[in-house]
Formats: C-alpha cells, sequence, structure tokens
C-alpha cells in the first residue's frame, strides 16, 4: 500500500499500540499549548505605561485610585503592585516584603503546565523507541515461528514489524519537536514577564520609599 494514498487512521493503525499513547501526549501538549497562548495573551500588557500610570495617581496623593487601576487588570504585576502600594505609610523592607509574598502567588501561574509540557516533549520519542522495540520484537518474532516450522522467511512477513517501528519512532518525534519548540518559548515569554514584573516592584518600592520619605520631611 502506498504510503502517501493512506488515510492519517490507517497510519495511525499500523503504528501499533504504541501509538495510542503518544496520541494522548499529542493531545495533552495541544491542549496545554492553547492554554498558556491564551493566557499570556490576557495577562499581556505594556508594564512601563501601566507603571508610569500608578506612580502618576502616587504623586497627587490618590492611592485609593492605584489600587483600583491594579484591581481592573488581569495582568500579575498588577497584583504584585497592589501588594506594595497597600503598604504605603510602611517601611521599605515591609513593601517589599509585601510583593515578594504577592509573587509567591503570581510567579506559579506563570509557570503552570510548563513542566508538564517539558515531560511530553521528554516522553514522546521514549514512547516512539519503545514502539521502534516492540516492532522489532514482532519482527524477529515472525522470523523465530517461520524457522521452527522450517519455512522460509520472506521480506513481507517482516514489513509489517519494521513498519510498526519506523510509524512510532516517526510518531514520536512529530510530537516531540513541536512540544520542544513551543515549551522554550513558553518559558522565554515567562522569563521575560518575570523580569518585568521584578523591575516594575522595584522601581515602585523605590518611588514609594522617595515619596513617602518626602512627605515626612514636609510634615
Amino acid at each position: 500500500m502506498d504510503f502517501w494514498k493512506m488515510s492519517a487512521w490507517q497510519i495511525f493503525i499500523a503504528g501499533g499500540p504504541i501509538m495510542w499513547p503518544i496520541l494522548l501526549c499529542s493531545i495533552f501538549a495541544l491542549a496545554i499549548m492553547v492554554e498558556k497562548m491564551l493566557y499570556l495573551h490576557k495577562i499581556s500588557i505594556d508594564v512601563k505605561a501601566f507603571l508610569d500610570s500608578v506612580v502618576e495617581k502616587l504623586k497627587h496623593g490618590n492611592v485609593k485610585d492605584a489600587v483600583s487601576l491594579c484591581e481592573n487588570s488581569n495582568a500579575p504585576v498588577a497584583s504584585i503592585l497592589k501588594a506594595g502600594i497597600l503598604k504605603y505609610n510602611f517601611s521599605r523592607d515591609e513593601i517589599k516584603e509585601a510583593m515578594e509574598d504577592a509573587s509567591l502567588y503570581e510567579v506559579p501561574r506563570l509557570e503552570k503546565n510548563l513542566s508538564a509540557l517539558a515531560t511530553i516533549a521528554h516522553i514522546s520519542p521514549l514512547l516512539g523507541l519503545l514502539g521502534t522495540v516492540t516492532g522489532m520484537v514482532r519482527a524477529f518474532q515472525v522470523i523465530q515461528v517461520k524457522a521452527t516450522s522450517l519455512n522460509p522467511v520472506s521480506p513481507g512477513d517482516l514489513a509489517g514489524g519494521i513498519w510498526e517501528a519506523l510509524l512510532t519512532t516517526v510518531a514520536g518525534l512529530m510530537v516531540a519537536i513541536p512540544t520542544f519548540v513551543a515549551y522554550n518559548f513558553f518559558v522565554s515569554r515567562v522569563n521575560s514577564v518575570i523580569v518585568n514584573m521584578e523591575r516594575a516592584a522595584t522601581e515602585l518600592v523605590n518611588f514609594i520609599t522617595q515619596h513617602s520619605g518626602l512627605a515626612r520631611k514636609k510634615e
């Protein structure tokens, strides 16, 4: 049968039972990719512009408005800045501690399912290798059966096992390669978000410390 004329289902069945866990890996990987794309799009904001808006309100003493601005945003940086703003009249260390506590909640949300994506990228080619081994075992089993019955072994007798071995290898790599690329892409995006959060938090701490210090001197 011509490979290029076979349907996806025929190829899948020809790959043997190991194709099922590989298929499950591809479904889980796709679901995680879609979820991460939607989440990162949802929280995507111009951090610098957002921080400037918050600082502008604090300059005029509108602490409540700054808090409201943070509450109206879905971005994790907003939650971290809000934690710092709520400690407006406290010491620098207390403000930093409040923001660090908020980050302990936000960072895991950013990194959610990334380890699962990495796991899928690593086990998919291993599943393909397992399918290769089982396919070769099947091929040698045919040789043994033919040899014990004193029948000649033809290439067609071995084709099924070798066919299964090659298909599972291809399927495993087809799942692993895009999954690994997606994993690195999401790690890069998440790290970028975390760096922007840390930079914004540091700038806010510096501003609150200086601004509250000037306010006390005026008093």
